[in-house]
């Protein structure tokens, strides 16, 4: 290996620690403190605390992400929807599949419940800080909350110019914010190296033994510790498997060192339990307080970036698999796939983000809601990856897998103690995408039975019957279908026999995406004279430019029409259907064709 080969692998390293471990990197802001509003800070208890925190970021992020789950990939890429995928093909049941597809739904859903408290609970943590400085101590509640709004609007604004330009800084910004953590901690663990002690996994078992219902309650805040972990499974075919495990090495020590700096500080300032890692930071060093604080909300804006990000990579796909309806896309970045800015999903998240703010007002209450949707898609990852191994026959996989499993469901059976004080803000913001997804994917099975297409066979010999006998119209047309098997769409028909309108030569296109995430071919197949099939076949990570493939297969298209349903009906879920896809940019105009060349052939459908 060359210098600079090392060096590039080096610095994907970096890159992984902006991109993936914002999230779980801002933890230790909050975690320790909203645990020790429940519970005192005696030296059994932090001891109890400081092993579940170990323990759980050991089971619930290294074994289940960073080893299990990076070790199921398709072409290098990870993610809820790659677990579905790589599951698909081992089930037989109709029945058992759809349960799978459902599972998933749930966890695509439950990121963005996820996504909308993160930057809330995060920003307003790192803003709470200014509390501790010198003459700041008073100030209002409001003040604080306006000053979070106007960051978390910021962060919002700049989404639709893109970030490759500042995501180049996120990761050597993240390396300073590990560090410091990582030294603060360290030398508070000097001052009392007993707390190291706790690693034993034989003071959590004493604490929970001793305290069974506390424990319960408590591990729905433990588990703020480990939210971001799954960015190590879902970013992975942005950075690679590599990269990302050594970024998680580094990660793991620093936030152990953290937490049980922490712990240690606690012991010996047990007054400082609102804010322990700003009061020791403030203790260890004065002077260089203000700028850690600075760096905090850095971090935090880091953090909240990368889920937002996420959300949009995670919602293209949902899109391109024709699960979630589509909305206006634009791509940000010319070399990067996965910088994309869907601007109704970003104004979305972001008046979310301000109703959390505004509703909960302190980062300790907002605990309260957050953590129900990370112990849930942890859950869901868990279960889909001990069915995959059990399929594989991979037994040790397997039975740690299972072990993830139930440690994640017990955190979540933990987490619904939420429910009453706020947590049921995650599940109703989870379930706008879900519901969403159920409406739009039933929707879209009715009305392909209601368009009533004909057959290939029926359609050819009227097609050749049609294309020898009428006058043609010079050029090239594109008629798209959204699939073609054994029938051809009830709008083409329309098209070409009913109205009359052939041309000299007419191309079907239709458009599959595969059980890979990345890849493109296309395939120009003849039908009749005049009358030929193009099928792209794309991985369904892929942001197609379908006017490039045409170029390509030297099609130059004249026009290119497209089916634009007009749906009646009478029951209530159809009419929201209807109000979806109305809503929607057409098929068509997703892939930024040219206005001027798209003409919609209208066809009213009752279902």
């Amino acid at each position: 290996m060359t210098f600079t080969e090392r060096i590039k692998k080096e610095m994907m390293v970096i890159k992984a620690l902006g991109v993936v471990y914002g999230d779980i990197g801002t933890s230790p802001i909050y975690t320790i403190a909203i645990i020790l509003a429940l519970i005192a800070p005696t030296t059994e208890n932090l001891y109890g605390i400081l092993s579940f925190i170990f323990w759980a970021m050991t089971i619930l992020v290294s074994i289940q992400y960073a080893w299990l789950a990076t070790s199921l990939s398709k072409k290098g890429e990870g993610g809820t929807v790659v677990l579905v995928q790589i599951l698909t093909p081992y089930l037989k049941n109709a029945k058992t599949v759809t349960i799978i597809s459902i599972l998933g739904f749930i966890g695509i859903s439950l990121m963005i419940g996820d996504g909308v408290i993160t930057p809330a609970i995060s920003i307003l943590s790192a803003v709470e800080g200014i509390i501790l400085i010198p003459n700041y101590e008073d100030t209002s509640k409001l003040t604080l909350l306006l000053i979070a709004s106007g960051i978390a609007f910021a962060l919002f604004a700049v989404q639709k110019n893109g970030v490759e330009k500042v995501a180049s800084a996120f990761g050597p910004i993240m390396v300073i914010w590990f560090i410091i953590l990582g030294i603060i901690g360290l030398y508070n663990i000097g001052l009392n190296p007993e707390i190291i002690l706790a690693i034993n996994p034989s003071y959590a078992m004493e604490f929970a033994i001793e305290h069974p219902f506390i424990t319960f309650i408590m591990l729905a805040d433990v588990i703020l510790a480990t939210t971001g972990g799954e960015a190590l499974y879902a970013d992975m075919g942005h950075l690679g498997r590599l990269p990302i495990l050594k970024g998680w090495l580094f990660v793991f020590f620093a936030l152990i060192l953290s937490y049980y700096g922490q712990g240690a500080f606690v012991l010996s300032h047990p007054e400082a339990i609102k804010s322990p890692l700003f009061e020791m930071t403030k203790d260890f060093m004065p002077i260089l307080y203000v700028p850690f604080l600075i760096l905090t909300i850095m971090a935090t804006i880091i953090a909240s970036q990368a889920m937002i990000s996420g959300i949009f990579s995670v919602l293209y796909q949902a899109m391109t698999t024709r699960i979630f309806p589509h909305f206006k896309v634009n791509y940000t970045s010319h070399e990067l796939r996965s910088q994309i800015y869907i601007g109704s999903i970003n104004w979305f998240l972001f008046i979310c983000v301000i109703i959390m703010l505004f509703v909960f007002q302190e980062s300790g209450k907002l605990a309260a809601a957050y953590g129900l949707a990370v112990a849930g898609a942890m859950s869901i990852t868990a279960i889909l990856m001990s069915i995959i191994f059990a399929k594989k026959r991979q037994k040790l996989k397997m039975s740690f897998a299972i072990l993830s499993a139930v440690t994640s469901f017990i955190f979540f059976v933990s987490c619904l103690m939420k429910i009453p004080h706020g947590g049921y803000w995650s599940l109703l913001i989870a379930s706008i995408p879900l519901g969403l997804i159920i409406v739009y994917t039933q929707g879209q099975k009715h009305l392909y039975l209601a368009l009533s297409p004909i057959s290939k066979r029926e359609f050819l010999a009227e097609y050749n019957k049609q294309y020898s006998s009428v006058v043609h119209i010079k050029g090239t047309a594109l008629f798209f279908a959204r699939k073609i098997t054994d029938a051809i769409p009830a709008y083409i028909t329309k098209t070409m026999f009913k109205n009359g309108i052939l041309y000299d030569r007419n191309i079907i296109v239709t458009l599959k995406y595969s059980n890979e995430p990345m890849g493109v071919t296309s395939t120009l197949l003849p039908m009749a004279e005049g009358l030929e099939l193009l099928v792209i076949n794309a991985g369904y990570m892929e942001i197609l430019n379908i006017e490039q493939i045409l170029k390509d297969k030297s099609i130059e298209e004249r026009t290119i029409f497209y089916g634009d349903e007009e749906i009646v009906s009478k029951k209530f879920r159809w009419k929201l259907y209807a109000f979806i896809k109305d809503a929607s940019p057409t098929f068509a105009s997703f892939y930024n064709f040219p206005n001027e060349k798209l003409i919609g052939v209208s066809h009213r459908v009752e279902i």
